[in-house]
């Protein structure tokens, strides 16, 4: 008859009915493991560490710079991972050393780029741009720690640059030349550096804007030792200034060599010398010489804010653990981990594309100033960001017409 069952039938029901609870414990075991979800969102695989990619100078050249980055990042992550993590996961670090060469920088992002979600960095301009093609490639969101135009012009989805431009650098001098009344100058650029030249252009490019006529205009190279023709030469002319633009080596050399040539127009300096790497091998040579910097290298001059929070946050911790101020480029590692950071919390993942779409939407105070990214703008900053100082035993100081702008720069925020 229908709806009776067997002896053997009977036997057969009440295995099944054993074996339900334990295929329900199985299926649960599973999930907790890590089963679902590979985006990598929270109730996935939220025991996996969120990975992210270093690459810095640690040898060559630019070793002074990526060390100081270096830092500042791992000092970000440890932030974060000591309050939980993201997503309740881990933040742990891939690095890799470009070596101050572009073909190492390649080789470097060629063995990490399967195990990370992210990547930030170099600070050497020549080998981000050497890395920037294969991360837009692979769709890995990349904060660049250099400032060369070319990265952001025209516009890649997945690159974004967290130093200000040298575009904006340039600007914020011509700015302050307007102010102060200084229309002639001279400008000495690296060919060789990607920073360099691309401030170089800019301040040709912006220059008539701001009423500055460019009466010398001298190049060099990073291999350059002696810079005794350039100051001969723009003695001998009728510039009120010297723009300097150069990373690491020449910065200190030509520092040094201008210090003692008894020259008399001011030496004016970017931000690749705003550190201690600069200031001390140049000694009591560097007093009143004027130097650039972001924001967050003289944070003790600014009023209370969130912009000066923001910095004191990372400037407290930094100086107990290391005895020196956070330099230029610790400022600009520092910042890029907490866009970074801020476009996963955005995300609720690691997704790739959901981490590029949060940064594309970015409002975020760090110590390098506030960014505003945008499909049409990855660099973020503006030159209100950038400080124009002196150096005042041994200190880099806010020129008057600097502590002014940076002022309302913070209150309006």
């Amino acid at each position: 008859m229908r709806g009776r069952l067997s002896p053997r039938n009977h036997l057969q029901e009440a295995h099944v009915r054993k074996l339900v609870p334990a295929i329900a414990c199985l299926a649960l075991a599973v999930t907790a493991c890590g089963g679902g979800g590979g985006d990598g969102a929270t109730g996935g695989a939220s025991a996996d560490p969120i990975r992210v990619g270093l690459i810095v100078s640690l040898t060559g050249n630019y070793t002074p710079l990526g060390s100081e980055d270096k830092k500042a990042v791992e000092l970000a992550v440890e932030q974060v991972n000591a309050k939980g993590g993201l997503l309740g996961r881990k933040i742990e670090l891939v690095q890799r050393d470009d070596k101050t060469a572009p073909d190492q920088g390649i080789v470097a992002f060629n063995q990490i780029k399967g195990q990370i979600d992210a990547l930030i960095g170099p600070v050497f301009s020549n080998s981000a741009l050497a890395i920037e093609p294969l991360a837009q490639r692979e769709k890995i969101p990349y904060l660049s720690l250099a400032p060369a135009q070319e990265q952001v012009e025209p516009i890649k989805s997945y690159i974004f640059v967290t130093p200000a431009l040298s575009s904006m650098y340039a600007e914020r001098y011509l700015q302050y030349m307007q102010a102060t009344k200084v229309t002639k100058i001279a400008v000495a650029h690296d060919t060789k550096s990607a920073y360099s030249v691309a401030g170089h252009k800019s301040m040709v490019a912006l220059a008539p804007k701001y009423g500055v006529t460019i009466v010398r205009d001298e190049p060099y190279e990073t291999t350059t030792s002696d810079f005794s023709a350039i100051f001969t030469h723009v003695k001998d002319s009728d510039a009120q200034a010297l723009v300097f633009w150069g990373s690491g080596a020449p910065g200190v050399t030509a520092g040094k060599q201008y210090a003692a040539s008894g020259l008399k127009v001011p030496l004016f300096l970017t931000a690749s010398q705003a550190s201690k790497l600069w200031l001390e091998p140049m000694g009591a040579a560097a007093e009143g010489m004027t130097v650039q910097s972001a924001i967050g290298v003289v944070g003790d001059h600014l009023p209370a804010s969130k912009q000066k929070e923001v910095i004191d946050q990372m400037a407290t911790p930094f100086k107990q653990k290391y005895g020196y101020p956070p330099p230029q480029f610790a400022q600009d590692g520092y910042s890029a981990s907490l866009l970074l950071f801020e476009a996963i919390k955005k995300a609720g993942s690691t997704d790739k594309t959901k981490v590029q779409q949060a940064l594309e939407s970015m409002d975020l105070v760090t110590p390098n100033g506030r960014f505003r990214y945008s499909p049409t703008d990855h660099s973020g900053l503006s030159p209100d960001f950038i400080s124009v100082n002196t150096v005042k035993d041994g200190q880099f100081v806010p020129t008057e017409w600097a502590e002014e702008q940076l002022s309302k720069t913070v209150s309006a925020e």
